[in-house]
């Protein structure tokens, strides 16, 4: 298998500018969505992109913090894992999920996000990376990405927060 740096220079990734975490963007759909025309959340946002699609690699060093976006975005398992997700939802019920490859085991190699659920993604122990893909449609936009806030979700959700104190970073 080969290690997470030659994943990282095979596929270009760079460094997440927000969430943490390597990324590429491998599609961004040439059509868009008018602003009246997507559901109510973007109103006022302006135009999005049909959909987007992006490879995304965790590292035992980086995960990804907790954020929400007002799209589904589905994630597929590629290399590497298992890692743990952490899903909390509108209403405070959270859930954590194990991605992965190993589907005898319960591990899933691919997973639905609801819109505006919160989220944020780690390895599991001894893990040295996993490599996704994630999907959405609308397409991902910076302006849709609510970073999530330690002491706010901790409060919000203390059932959750020791999860949470390891998926932020303010």
């Amino acid at each position: 298998m080969p290690t997470a740096q030659q994943i990282i220079e095979a596929l270009d990734l760079k460094p997440h500018p927000i969430e943490g975490g390597f990324f590429h963007e491998t599609y961004r759909a040439g059509g868009t969505v008018p602003d009246a025309h997507l559901p109510a959340v973007y109103h006022g946002r302006g135009e999005r992109s049909l959909g987007t699609a992006i490879y995304y690699l965790l590292t035992a060093q980086t995960f990804s913090e907790m954020h929400r976006v007002p799209t589904e975005e589905v994630f597929h398992v590629y290399l590497g894992g298992p890692a743990r997700m952490l899903q909390i939802d509108p209403d405070g019920t959270h859930r954590e999920i194990i991605l992965g490859s190993d589907v005898l085991a319960g591990q899933a190699p691919q997973l639905v996000v609801p819109p505006n659920v919160w989220q944020g993604t780690l390895l599991e122990p001894g893990v040295e990376f996993i490599l996704l893909g994630a999907t959405m449609a609308p397409g991902f936009d910076y302006a849709d990405y609510e970073q999530g806030r330690r002491d706010d979700l901790t409060a919000r959700f203390p059932a959750a927060a020791d999860m949470i104190r390891r998926l932020t970073r303010v």
